[in-house]
């Protein structure tokens, strides 16, 4: 079955497990990039503005994955439609919500993950 583009929004803080951007992304790619359930936990503590250097936690699970793959970031992707790439500076001065940011982050990993050939 075809994972649909921005699917891993649908995880964000919905019962019952209630998860966080940076786990919504690894539950959402949970199959293509055969991550345990115990890793989607753990991603927990990546959310809520405490990945490194303070980046969005949907951003930077998407580039953890990208990186398993030896693909680039989409950080710059990111920052052209969500305005910047940081928790703190998205939430102070975006229009963008959480659930719209795991949704560019889940499209965006897509869209690298197709142009790669998956």
């Amino acid at each position: 079955m075809e994972k649909e583009k921005g699917s891993s929004a649908l995880f964000f803080h919905r019962p019952p497990e209630s998860l966080n951007c940076a786990q919504s992304i690894m539950k959402g790619f949970q199959e293509e990039f055969q991550v345990s359930d115990a890793e989607v936990e753990e991603f927990r503590a990546w959310g809520g503005g405490r990945a490194e250097g303070g980046l969005c936690g949907a951003l930077f699970a998407a580039d953890t994955l990208l990186k398993r793959r030896g693909l680039g970031s989409i950080a710059s992707g990111f920052e052209k439609k969500v305005g910047y790439t940081t928790c703190k500076e998205i939430k102070g001065n975006s229009a963008c919500s959480c659930p719209d940011c795991v949704r560019i982050a889940d499209e965006l990993l897509s869209e690298v993950l197709e142009g790669a050939g998956k």
